[in-house]
């Protein structure tokens, strides 16, 4: 029996085949979606920020805040967990402009930079990704069964699409 993983933001969780893994309120953030389709193994990351260099001596619990810290730690819980790191493959999603300000500021391009961190670190990783949907200006929510690798993503006022 399956059940469902909540993954909160700033946060990641590992789980295998029938889990369902979820995470809610992907505006600027990114949802990162691993899988080794042998074990069934797999996990879910909501990153807030790129860069872990903006907060000096992060904590254990800052580290799933930002891409360059929590995906590589996801990596390693996932191995942990039986996954082949070889094996692993990548869906993404978020990353939105949610933020509508004049001109480029720190703030209104926080998702592209979000997106562009994120695949800066899988590609780091030698981890694929098969596929994405990224940008825009509204939020996402992401369902993740592990039972078959798909992701379905949800928005308001928009068809679910899946990745």
């Amino acid at each position: 029996m399956s059940e469902n993983v909540l993954v909160g933001i700033s946060d990641f969780k590992t789980a295998k085949k029938p889990d369902v893994l979820v995470t809610y309120a992907l505006g600027s953030c990114v949802g990162i979606c691993l899988i080794d389709s042998d074990t069934g193994v797999g996990g879910m990351s909501h990153i807030m920020l790129p860069d872990s260099g903006i907060k000096k001596n992060a904590g254990v619990s800052d580290r799933m805040k930002f891409a360059d810290t929590a995906i590589g730690d996801l990596v390693n819980d996932l191995t942990r967990a039986g996954a082949r790191k070889e094996n692993l493959k990548a869906k993404i999603a978020g990353g939105a402009d949610m933020f509508n300000f004049d001109g480029e500021s720190f703030i209104s391009t926080i998702g592209k930079r979000n997106v562009d961190a994120v695949r800066e670190q899988l590609g780091n990783l030698g981890i694929p990704i098969l596929s994405e949907d990224v940008g825009e200006n509204y939020g996402r929510t992401l369902h993740f069964d592990l039972a078959t690798g798909g992701v379905t993503v949800n928005s308001i006022g928009k068809d679910s699409n899946e990745i």
